[in-house]
């Protein structure tokens, strides 16, 4: 007798589908003429129970969401789920009444905004038209930087709005400071016996796309997850700095420099748009101070935050941060010293005169304020973050520079409350790397700032000073490739005798036609402070023809000010040179960025 068709693996269905068609099928192929199962049938074990849909959210401006979030999708299918993983903005056409559960994994960009991939998704739970989600469990994991006052704004917005919507939150929101990765294992930990908790007696329900929109903008998992490279951001590799150039003119205000580092051996590789991960050391001179403030010689035995036994001078050297006070180690000094002024800015109705306090003063300031704290160097370190990478946008393609990747860092020096500071990564490429000593590296991929697939589509870079360093390597890339769309620069900075960087290849490839237009804008070339969004308002028609015709438009660097400011600009343009509305041009720009063709790289 032949034996029962089935629904093979590779068959375009989910496994909730495939269970049932086989299950149909042994039915439909059973021996109806005795009024008992088939043979084959009867020895086929009985189907798998199906697989509980979860979706798995995220936003990411530089990647490292999207990275956890396929990570954890990826631990999901062997916890008899079916993740589909997609980024928030996504979501936002989904029917979410219809969906079991989900976790949200998100960063935070500027004062507590989503990331440009989940601010169509904000609007729409943020709406007052948005739906009762009284069917879906969730959890949300937040990704953030202590630095910035709004710290894990973004996860926090999301979890609070979904809970008044009346979603059940099944795992409290873990918030993650730069050194996340502890914080966000844990989070996975716990969050895996609620959702399968949840699980139990839940009926599946495939959900459907709103407003009639195709299926199709829905990213299901259907490939394997990409294996991460040997070297990663917990294994950096020891690269060698080969070029160490400043770029400004020796009349300059501002120390800006070009590296360019070799990867061989490394088995790294990168597309442009992403970013690099230098992982530094701290600056000996303050090692020696906090050390000497101490009162110690810097040969205590300490242990680095994996465990390890070393001594003082190098952990504090190597896998501490030395410079910004967190708040543990600010209410121990507060205690140890009876400090009563920076107990009282230690309360949460006075963080804003706590971060005042805080602005420019550093690890040792608070140590030489309150010689009193005498702390032993192991109680010391306990209270010390771990020293974190730094990520920068590359500006190199590797086609142009193959087994090399450049980088553009504005070297941080600066004087405050009497001392000279320095920036922690960017001092020490500048300065401390020399002869054979190792740069730590690892290769962060951005999904979400790449050049058009399409080369024949123009694009418009907003870049002003190191933000030029993305759309160094975009317009080597298109050259390399031989992509015939238009290139539009705006570039800006302080003054064009000393701060025009990279200004002989910019000039040659305009020259040659690989750049089509050169906006630029230096501020204090004329009484009048002149902006890269002052030469995008000048050129308001000429940019929105190039929108009209399928530009993609790109902006890197300050999300502060200058981001906001090039998005309030653009949002003009199509306003006036559009002929739209104000909303008509809020909406345009969402559709530029749900398309991709709006795509930021900002810090």
């Amino acid at each position: 007798m032949a034996g029962i068709p089935y629904i093979p693996s590779s068959a375009p269905f989910t496994p909730e589908q495939r269970a049932w068609l086989n299950g149909y099928l042994a039915g439909l192929f059973a021996d109806a003429n005795l009024g008992e199962p088939g043979v084959a049938a009867q020895h086929q074990t009985a189907p798998a129970k199906p697989a509980e849909p979860l979706l798995v959210l995220y936003g990411s401006q530089s990647g490292t969401a999207e990275g956890l979030a396929k990570k954890f999708a990826k631990e999901a299918t062997t916890k008899g789920f079916e993740p589909r993983v997609m980024e928030l903005n996504a979501a936002a056409q989904l029917d979410l009444t219809k969906e079991p559960r989900a976790v949200i994994i998100t960063s935070t960009w500027g004062d507590g905004e989503p990331p440009d991939n989940a601010t169509a998704f904000w609007s729409h739970i943020a709406a007052d038209t948005a739906p009762k989600l009284e069917n879906l469990s969730y959890s949300v994991l937040a990704l953030g930087d202590r630095n910035y006052s709004e710290f894990c704004g973004a996860g926090k917005k999301f979890d609070e709005r979904l809970e008044k919507l009346g979603a059940k939150r099944v795992h409290p929101r873990v918030d993650c400071d730069l050194d996340y990765e502890a914080p966000a294992k844990g989070w996975m930990e716990g969050v895996w016996p609620a959702l399968l908790s949840e699980s139990v007696n839940s009926k599946s329900v495939i959900s459907e796309p709103r407003n009639g929109q195709a299926s199709s903008t829905v990213s299901l998992i259907t490939d394997p997850l990409i294996t991460s490279p040997t070297y990663s951001r917990t294994h950096p590799f020891p690269a060698r700095l080969i070029t160490n150039r400043k770029l400004n003119a020796p009349d300059s205000a501002k120390d800006t420099r070009h590296f360019e580092i070799s990867l061989e051996g490394s088995g790294l590789t990168y597309e442009v748009g992403d970013a690099l991960g230098v992982l530094p050391q701290n600056c000996p001179a303050l090692v020696d101070e906090i050390v000497h403030a101490l009162g110690c010689d810097g040969e205590e035995g300490v242990t680095d935050p994996s465990g390890k036994e070393t001594s003082l001078r190098s952990a504090l050297l190597r896998n501490y941060q030395i410079t910004k006070p967190g708040p543990s180690f600010l209410a121990r000094i507060s205690e140890l010293a009876g400090d009563s002024e920076l107990n009282s800015l230690l309360e949460p109705a006075r963080k804003a005169d706590l971060d005042k306090y805080l602005y420019g003063r550093e690890v040792i300031d608070v140590l030489l304020r309150c010689p009193a704290a005498k702390l032993a160097p192991k109680d010391f370190v306990s209270l010390l973050a771990k020293l974190q990478p730094r990520l920068y946008s590359i500006s190199s393609s590797p086609k142009a520079h193959p087994g090399e990747v450049h980088l553009t860092v504005a070297a941080v020096r600066y004087e405050s409350h009497g001392r000279a500071r320095k920036g922690v990564c960017s001092t020490f490429l500048a300065d401390r790397v020399e002869g054979e000593t190792p740069v730590p590296v690892f290769v962060q991929t951005s999904h979400g700032f790449r050049i058009p697939t399409d080369g024949t589509k123009p694009i418009i870079m907003i870049g002003p000073g190191t933000g030029i360093a993305p759309f160094r390597a975009f317009l080597e890339e298109r050259r390399a490739i031989g992509a015939p769309g238009k290139n539009w620069l705006f570039f800006g900075d302080q003054k064009a005798s000393c701060d025009f960087l990279y200004r002989e290849q910019l000039e040659g490839m305009l020259a040659e036609g690989s750049l089509t237009r050169l906006d630029l804008a230096f501020s204090r070339d004329q009484a009048e402070k002149i902006y890269v969004q002052t030469r995008m308002l000048e050129q308001a028609a000429e940019l929105w023809r190039w929108l009209e015709d399928g530009a993609h438009f790109y902006v890197c660097g300050d999300a502060k000010r200058m981001a906001k400011d090039v998005d309030a600009a653009l949002h003009e343009i199509i306003q006036k040179a559009g002929g739209r509305s104000a909303d008509d041009a809020k909406a345009y720009v969402a559709k530029l960025k749900s398309d991709k063709r709006y795509q930021r790289d900002v810090y």
